[in-house]
């Protein structure tokens, strides 16, 4: 896996990854920024996010719930120091579909947590304080 980042101006950034995607990240107007993009920390989490929100619905389409959406909400704290590490970080997912199995949904979050996001996994090896909730929403179909 390769990804480039090429720094265009002030604190922004264009980074490349391997597949050939890109994304602007920039920093606050505070810090030389403009604020046009995501900070780099905020990828992190957005990669995390991603990351486990993946295998979570591929467990429950394997599983045959019918997802009808699925989000996770994300919350960090980072140290007060430099560097501003992250030392904790809440996954919570919100899942809705019809008549979803709460088992079904609570073992696709907790195997994520343990075993298959290498994101949240490679985190929480790095001592972040990684905890995962999620809440089961009733699709309501418009009449």
């Amino acid at each position: 896996m390769k990804a480039t980042v090429k720094w265009t101006d002030g604190a922004m950034f264009v980074g490349e990854s391997g597949s050939g995607h890109a994304v602007v990240m920039d920093g606050s107007e505070e810090l030389g920024g403009r604020n046009l993009g995501p900070r780099p920390m905020e990828m992190l989490l957005i990669g995390a996010g991603g990351c486990s929100t993946y295998d979570v619905m591929s467990m429950l389409k394997k599983s045959r719930q019918k997802v009808v959406d699925c989000r996770v909400e994300i919350e960090a704290e980072r140290a007060d120091a430099v560097p501003a590490v992250f030392t904790k970080i809440n996954l919570h997912f919100v899942v809705s579909g019809v008549a979803l199995k709460d088992n079904q949904v609570k073992r696709a979050v907790e195997l994520s947590a343990e075993k298959y996001c290498s994101a949240s996994i490679m985190l929480g090896a790095a001592g972040v304080e990684i905890t995962h909730s999620y809440e089961i929403e009733e699709f309501q179909a418009a009449n």
